[in-house]
Parts: structure tokens; C-alpha cells; sequence
């Protein structure tokens, strides 16, 4: 399967889990309900205007107005334009940003499923976890910057990638996805950290934000 595959699967499977939930469920996402997240999703897609203010702090505020309106929408519709895709003139429509959308989905597909009790994560997906592995090592060069010690991620089979470098290293093992979500932000995660404790703990306590 290729990313694209991969991100419009994951985008159907997400679809398909907020009609089962509802607009009105928790997420990761702090204080974020499904509505709220699906508003996300669409803004991302279809708001030039404000899709920006996702990334750049000054213009949060009118991407938030925006996607305040689009959430008003009826839920169903919603889902029904998240399903579809983006527009062919969005610029998530280009081949290039196809494979981010692979990490956009994915982490906010379990960030639904891991709010619901009783998680556990997905068997793993050969082409699926060969992409997320690549995103983990993107994304955690970015998260773990501000690391005080270095940083190696660890699939169980043995393959690692370095992320940070420094003094020392903590070691994070789990699965692609797993690791992905730590490099989130996500406490919500499979990942089983080496090292000496403090080191540890001052890797667990970062702020793994963007």
C-alpha cells in the first residue's frame, strides 16, 4: 500500500468511528469532543483561510472562530465531508503532503479509539508501521529536541533510529505507531523507555509538543 492508501484508510476508518461515537465523545485532544476534532479535520482541509493559525500562534484565534462555525454543522454532513476527501484544490490534495496525512490521521484515529475505555492498540500492519516508523523518526526529531539526553527509538525487533543526540541515552521500544504517538505528545502509548531513571523521567516529562 502506498501513503496514500494508507491515509485514506485511516481516514475512512475514522469517518466510520465518529458515526458509531457521536459528535459529543472525548478525545485526546484536550478538552476537545468529536465534533470539535472533526471541525479540526475539515478547517485543515477546506479553510485556506484559516488553516494557517493551526501551526501560527497569532493566528489561532481566527482559525478557531472558523472552526467553531464549521462544527455547527450537522454531524452526519460532517462526516460525510471528511469521508470525501479534500477538495481537488486544497493544497492536502497535492501527492507530496498525502504522506503527512498518514500521521495526521492515524494519531487522531487512536486519539478517539484511546479515549474510549478498554483500548488497546491495532495489530500491526506491515506497510502501515513502515511509514509510521518513518514518521516516528521525522516527527521525533522535532518532539525530542529540547531533550537534555539523547533519544533512540526502538522497534522489537531490534531496528533503531536516533533522534536526539547528547550525553547518554534513553532508549524507547515499542511498536511504530506506538513510538509515533510518544513523539505526539500522546501518554496514551505502548513505549517502554532504557535508561538511567533520571534520564527517564526527564524524557517522559517533556513537553513533546509541536
Amino acid at each position: 500500500m502506498s501513503a496514500a492508501q494508507i491515509a485514506d484508510a485511516e481516514r475512512r476508518d475514522l469517518a466510520d468511528l465518529f458515526l458509531r461515537l457521536g459528535p459529543d465523545e472525548p478525545t485526546l485532544c484536550g478538552d476537545w469532543s468529536t465534533r470539535d476534532l472533526l471541525a479540526h479535520l475539515i478547517t485543515r482541509e477546506r479553510r485556506l483561510d484559516a488553516a494557517p493559525g493551526i501551526l501560527i500562534p497569532p493566528l489561532a484565534g481566527w482559525t478557531q472562530r472558523v472552526q467553531d462555525q464549521v462544527a455547527q454543522g450537522e454531524f452526519g454532513e460532517l462526516v460525510a465531508t471528511l469521508r470525501s476527501g479534500p477538495p481537488f484544490w486544497s493544497p492536502m490534495a497535492l501527492p507530496p503532503l498525502r504522506a503527512v496525512d498518514v500521521q495526521e490521521y492515524f494519531i487522531h484515529h487512536e486519539d478517539v479509539r484511546r479515549a474510549q475505555p478498554g483500548w488497546s492498540p491495532r495489530p500491526a500492519d506491515e506497510a502501515r508501521d513502515r511509514v509510521l516508523w518513518r514518521m516516528a523518526g521525522l516527527l521525533g526529531r522535532l518532539t525530542y529536541r529540547s531533550s537534555p539526553v539523547a533519544v533512540t527509538l526502538r522497534r522489537p525487533d531490534g531496528t533503531e533510529q536516533s533522534v536526539r543526540s547528547g550525553p547518554r541515552t534513553v532508549i524507547l521500544t515499542g511498536e511504530p505507531g506506538e513510538l509515533l504517538l510518544h513523539a505526539a505528545g500522546r501518554d496514551e502509548c505502548v513505549v517502554h523507555p532504557e535508561g538511567e531513571p533520571a534520564d527517564v523521567a526527564a524524557v517522559m516529562a517533556l513537553d513533546r509538543g509541536l
